[in-house]
């Protein structure tokens, strides 16, 4: 079953049969930035957190066989808008990053899961105050924190 996020319908939003738990997180053009580079995305909850998942292959790999730095701001700004739709108030499909600071501290494997694990700070009425880390197992990749600008209320 599609479930819009808020009104927006831009994303498949839904139970994953095949990872339990877990929730699809993929635009409906899958011909966009999210699915054309990032592939499948898998999303859940966790407390007062919420965790936006990827796969990274080869294609995600710099020279030096680890994960890409931009794949990890990938990853990390596509998760600001998991954790809106799954934290937060916000309508996740027209709303824009204004600020991200990223702080890397470790490499990224291709291979094994790379989770980005977002908590909500602060929302007010038009902004989201978001903070998380980048991990794979028990290895953390980056820190980062971002401001987002919910969608125009209509």
């Amino acid at each position: 079953m599609l479930q819009a996020d808020g009104d927006s319908g831009f994303f498949d939003y839904r139970e994953d049969p095949a990872n339990p738990g877990w929730y699809t997180w993929d635009l409906v053009d899958d011909t966009r930035f999210n699915g054309a580079v990032m592939g499948r995305l898998l999303t859940r909850k966790e407390g007062d957190k919420c965790r936006l998942r990827m796969m990274p292959e080869r294609r995600h790999t710099n020279l030096q066989e680890m994960i890409h730095g931009a794949v990890t701001l990938s990853l990390i700004d596509i998760s600001l808008f998991a954790a809106m739709r799954t934290l937060g108030s916000g309508d996740a499909g027209m709303a824009v990053t204004l600020e991200l600071s990223t702080q890397f501290i470790g490499a990224g494997k291709p291979g094994m899961p790379l989770d980005s694990v977002v908590e909500l700070v602060r929302e007010t009425g038009r902004m989201m105050f978001l903070r998380g880390m980048v991990e794979q197992e028990d290895h953390r990749v980056a820190s980062f924190s971002g401001i987002v600008r919910k969608s125009p209320r209509k």
